[in-house]
């Protein structure tokens, strides 16, 4: 009981700000890494039922435009900004970067370049379009799957990598985790799909998700050299956003199909 509180505790420290009581301790085991991947996508759809909340709520205070942004700028509040901040950081690297370990040279940076600053401002301007444009009658599904969805692409992402450098954060995530821990968080995603839509589109969002970020882990490593904590992070935000603009897409096809 106690592992499966410090992995929880760990997951939770990691992928959002709000304290958790009698949290987690000065030294974390290596293993509580790997086994703290599993609680990613739960932690995901806690995160979606708070924003699926603050829609009830204010929903019909606030003109949608209001609502959608007081919803993005809650969203980054609580989970830190971390992940955007991979994003900027990835965007910068691809773009600055002559090779492998000159671009993890430009990962390791704090300041963010003129292209990274531009990909933010693009990943939160697609993010704030596709929360302004999710269809009424499923939007309260996509609101409360898309942070799990994205926090199940890191822990797929983490499968069969190398990490590039000696030490790092994600190098204990990528280190530990086993087959056990991907399936168990893919069995959570995919009931959580499968009761906001149905089994099929569940299996073919999860589906198209897999191929996606394994073809970016792909990708990655023969840019970097393995995979780090901001590619993760990258993907993440890639994938939340890809969701939110593609999975309407999908849901309409299949109603149409019926």
């Amino acid at each position: 009981m106690r592992s499966l509180w410090a992995s929880f505790s760990l997951a939770w420290h990691l992928l959002t700000i709000i304290p958790l009581p009698g949290g987690q301790g000065a030294k974390v085991p290596s293993v509580t890494f790997g086994a703290s991947l599993p609680w990613f996508p739960l932690i995901g759809f806690l995160l979606g039922a708070g924003l699926v909340l603050v829609d009830r709520l204010l929903g019909s205070l606030f003109h949608p435009v209001v609502l959608n942004m007081m919803i993005l700028t809650l969203y980054v509040l609580v989970t830190g900004g971390l992940h955007l901040d991979g994003w900027a950081d990835s965007v910068d690297a691809l773009s600055g970067g002559k090779d492998p370990e000159h671009r993890l040279t430009i990962l390791r940076d704090s300041r963010i370049g003129a292209l990274g600053a531009t990909g933010l401002l693009l990943i939160l301007g697609l993010r704030y379009a596709g929360f302004l444009a999710l269809p009424g009658g499923w939007r309260e599904g996509m609101l409360f799957c898309m942070p799990a969805i994205g926090r199940w692409a890191m822990v797929i992402g983490c499968w069969g990598v190398v990490y590039p450098r000696s030490e790092g954060l994600a190098a204990q995530f990528i280190r530990t985790v086993t087959w056990r821990n991907v399936l168990v968080a893919t069995t959570v995603v995919g009931l959580g799909l499968w009761e906001m839509f149905d089994a099929v589109i569940a299996a073919v969002l999860m589906i198209g998700v897999c191929l996606v970020v394994r073809s970016v882990v792909w990708w990655m490593s023969k840019k970097f050299g393995g995979i780090t904590g901001d590619i993760l992070g990258a993907m993440n935000e890639g994938i939340e956003v890809l969701f939110l603009i593609l999975g309407p897409v999908l849901l309409v096809y299949s109603k149409f199909g019926e």
